[in-house]
C-alpha cells in the first residue's frame, strides 16, 4: 500500500534521535529549522552535531540507546549503524503508538523520511518505493523548476509589490542568486542596466515590459534620476518591477539611491544581494583576493575618477602604504594616473597586477604586469571595460596554481 504524506509541525515537540552519524548529521538540522527540540542518544557524534550540541540546540545522552527513551517523544529516529539496536528502537515507539523511522531498513520502518527541499514557502517532499536515490532525483528535479520559475506560471505565485533591486551578479547567468531569478521570474518591468546578465532576459514571459536603462562609458546613457522615476513611475501603477543589475545594487551599483527614491514615494523594496565583481572576477581568474601568509585584508575601490581630481575622496596614499590587496573598479580610462599615484605614495613599481576583462563571460582574459608597466600594456593589448583591476602580491599566488597546473598536465 502506498504511504499517507503528512507534513508534521513539530514546534515545540520532543523528536528523539537515536545515533551520531552520517543519517543523523543529515537529518538533526533539518529538525530544528522545524522547530523541534532534539534529544539525541549516541556515544559519539560527528563534529558538526557536536557543534550544534555545544551550541544548545541539541540535549544529547552521551551513551547507547536504553529502553525508555522513546518516552514523550512524539517522534522517533532509529539512524545507529546497528540493525539490533535500530529495530529495539522501533519497537518501543511502536508499543507506545509513536511514530518511528528507521533508517537501514525501509521495509521494516512504520515511517518514511522524504527526500525534502525548501523553495520560498514551498516544501517538496518525495517518496519512491523505499528508493531514497530515486526520491532525491525526483526532489532535484522539481526544487529545480521551482527556483528558476520553469515549472509554475508567474502568475500562480503569490504576486510581490513594488520594486525588488536584484544583483544579477558579475555578468555569467548561472551566478545569478536563486532569489533573484525567482523574483525576475514574477516581474511585471525589468528596469535593466547593461553589466546585468542580459541572456536571463530572453526567459521572461512576452507580456513583460523590459526598460534598457544602460550608462555605456563615454556613450549613450540614461541618468540616475531617470532610472529612479522609471522605478517609482511603474510600481505606483500596481506593477511588480525589478531593478536587475549587474553585481549586487549596494556595492558602487546605486541601489541606496534607488531605495531612497522609492521609499520617499512610499514604494516598497525588497533588496536581493548579488555575488560582486570584486570578489567574483578575480576568483574567477585564479586570485585570491586574500591568501594566508600573503594579505590579510583588500580594499575595493571605485576609480571612476582620477586620484587628482577634486570629487575623489580615496585616500590613495592611505592604499599605498597598505599592505592588502587592491581591487580597482571602473579604472581601466584612469590607470596610468592610479599606478603613478601608488608608486609615488610608495608602492613599488614591481607590484604584481592582474587586469581580468569579461570575467565570468566566455570572453574572460588575464592580462598580468607590474605597477610599473600595467598602464602602457593595457593600452597595447586594447583593455577595454568592464574590467577588473589587482594589485598586490596575490597574483603571484594565482601564477602559482597555473604552474602547478601546467606541470601536472605534462606527460612524465
Amino acid at each position: 500500500m502506498p504511504p499517507y504524506l503528512l507534513g508534521l509541525r513539530l514546534g515545540g515537540r520532543r523528536v528523539l534521535v537515536v545515533g551520531g552519524g552520517r543519517v543523523a548529521q543529515r537529518r538533526v538540522p533539518a529538525l530544528l529549522a522545524a522547530g523541534a527540540e532534539v534529544v539525541l542518544v549516541s556515544p559519539e557524534v560527528t563534529p558538526s552535531l557536536e557543534d550544534l550540541i555545544a551550541d544548545g540546540r541539541v540535549e544529547w545522552h552521551r551513551r547507547p540507546y536504553a529502553p525508555g527513551d522513546c518516552a514523550g517523544a512524539w517522534l522517533v529516529q532509529a539512524v545507529t549503524d546497528d540493525g539490533k539496536t535500530n529495530a529495539a528502537v522501533v519497537a518501543e515507539a511502536e508499543e507506545a503508538r509513536i511514530w518511528s523511522v528507521r533508517a537501514d531498513d525501509a521495509d521494516a520502518s512504520p515511517g518514511w523520511t522524504p527526500a525534502s527541499g525548501q523553495v520560498g514557502e514551498t516544501t517538496v517532499g518525495v517518496l519512491s518505493g523505499g528508493d531514497p536515490r530515486r526520491a532525491a532525483g525526483i526532489r532535484d528535479a522539481v526544487v529545480e523548476g521551482l527556483r528558476d520559475a520553469t515549472l509554475e506560471s508567474r502568475h500562480s505565485r503569490r504576486k510581490p509589490v513594488g520594486v525588488a533591486l536584484v544583483g544579477g551578479g558579475p555578468g555569467d547567468p548561472g551566478l545569478i542568486t536563486v532569489r533573484g531569478r525567482q523574483l525576475l521570474a514574477q516581474a511585471d518591468v525589468v528596469v535593466t542596466d547593461r553589466l546585468a546578465p542580459r541572456e536571463l532576459l530572453d526567459e521572461l514571459a512576452a507580456d513583460v515590459e523590459v526598460i534598457d536603462a544602460a550608462k555605456i562609458p563615454y556613450g549613450r546613457t540614461v541618468t540616475q534620476e531617470r532610472i529612479n522615476d522609471y522605478l517609482v513611475e511603474h510600481a505606483s501603477q500596481g506593477k511588480f518591477v525589478v531593478r536587475l543589475k549587474g553585481g549586487d545594487p549596494f556595492v558602487f551599483g546605486r541601489g541606496g539611491e534607488e531605495a531612497l527614491h522609492c521609499a520617499r514615494h512610499g514604494i516598497p523594496v525588497t533588496v536581493v544581494p548579488g555575488i560582486t565583481s570584486a570578489v567574483a572576477v578575480p576568483s574567477a581568474a585564479g586570485i585570491p583576493v586574500t591568501h594566508r601568509g600573503v594579505s590579510q585584508e583588500f580594499h575595493v575601490v571605485s576609480a571612476h575618477v582620477a586620484p587628482d581630481h577634486p570629487e575623489s575622496t580615496v585616500d590613495w596614499a592611505a592604499l599605498a602604504a597598505s599592505h592588502g590587496t587592491l581591487v580597482l573598479l571602473m579604472s581601466v580610462e584612469r590607470m596610468a594616473l592610479i599606478a603613478d599615484a601608488l608608486m609615488r605614495y610608495g608602492r613599488a613599481a614591481d607590484t604584481p597586477v592582474a587586469v581580468i576583462q569579461d570575467g565570468t563571460l566566455p570572453g574572460q582574459r588575464t592580462l598580468t604586469a607590474t605597477l610599473g608597466t600595467v598602464a602602457d600594456e593595457m593600452a597595447a593589448a586594447g583593455v577595454r571595460p568592464p574590467a577588473i583591476v589587482v594589485v598586490g602580491d596575490v597574483v603571484t599566488v594565482a601564477r602559482e596554481i597555473d604552474t602547478l597546473r601546467a606541470d601536472l598536465g605534462r606527460d612524465p
